[in-house]
């Protein structure tokens, strides 16, 4: 039977007329099954020629959504030739990222996934929050297996916007307006001091591995309600600052105040090439993060 030209594909099999999806689609499809184990680690994938059957798409496209997958450590042995294998040491942490991932705590979510990006020749880690406390808390795992002899960065660039000294802050803030300053002091002792323990054991590197590191703060003109978290250009994590009101001791004082736990708030995960929706979340969050470091933001001093 004859095939109308406009429906053949390059390869001589009859094209789908359906409409054709992209092979971020096609990526994002197979990228399902892998997380819900309908593909299991270590298992064969189907033929290119299959898959390329299956989703109505050339090869090409076919080959693409393999490579993007393989960037995220889902596939191995992705070739023209034999078809590729799911990656056998599929951990939770490659799990915690992309359209399927649960939000957690930034206690829970953020150290794994700084932990990988410490897995890269070139870290770069972008950070905009309210104390630099959970960034601290998740360097600590990736620096101690970095001293152990389990990874080995060549250069790590970190950049931090915080808010300015100079700023009256939203929050912490005391219920009662007529309060002094203490709670605007106390912030930006832990601001500083979190920062100088921060910048203290990245620099560190250079003297013990010999690796470049640049550490650099700037100071926003506002509160941020939100924080995030932009690592090797891959991904973006994101989450709320969510007030609440308590009360708390402060210089033998009992204060009500209001706050939040940035710990406890929930990371929303995105990584580029995980479909549409993620990818331009992290190209955004990118460009926003430039725009607030290139403009409106001045010079930190980490000093009281």
């Amino acid at each position: 039977m004859a095939v109308d030209p406009k429906h053949a594909s390059v390869n001589g099999r009859p094209r789908s007329q359906r409409p054709q999806k992209s092979h971020h689609e096609v990526a994002d499809e197979l990228r399902a099954r892998i997380r819900s184990g309908a593909l299991r680690p270590g298992q064969r994938m189907p033929t290119q020629a299959n898959l390329a059957d299956e989703f109505g798409v050339e090869r090409g496209a076919v080959r693409q959504a393999l490579r993007i997958l393989q960037g995220e450590h889902l596939l191995t042995n992705v070739s023209k030739g034999s078809p590729a294998t799911v990656a056998p040491d599929l951990g939770l942490d490659r799990l915690l990222t992309g359209p399927a991932a649960p939000p957690l705590p930034t206690t829970v979510g953020l150290a794994p996934r700084i932990a990988t990006a410490f897995a890269s020749p070139h870290v770069e880690i972008d950070a905009l929050c309210l104390t630099s406390v959970s960034l601290t808390l998740a360097i600590g795992e990736p620096l101690r297996r970095i001293h152990a002899g389990q990874l080995n960065p060549a250069k790590i660039d970190v950049r931090i916007l915080l808010p300015s000294r100079d700023i009256d802050l939203a929050f912490p803030a005391p219920v009662d307006p007529s309060v002094d300053g203490r709670l605007q002091r106390r912030w930006l002792a832990q601001r500083n001091a979190q920062g100088q323990v921060l910048r203290h054991n990245l620099l560190a590197l250079r003297a013990t591995h010999g690796t470049e590191v640049n550490v650099t703060f700037r100071a926003l003109p506002f509160t941020p309600p939100v924080k995030l978290y932009l690592l090797n250009g891959a991904e973006a994590l994101f989450a709320y600052y969510t007030l609440s009101r308590r009360a708390e001791e402060i210089d033998h004082e009992h204060l009500e105040l209001y706050d939040a736990e940035g710990t406890q708030s929930m990371l929303f995960a995105f990584e580029q090439g995980a479909g549409l929706r993620d990818t331009t979340f992290v190209e955004q969050s990118h460009l926003w993060f430039n725009a607030l470091w290139e403009t409106i933001s001045s010079e930190l001093v980490l000093t009281n």
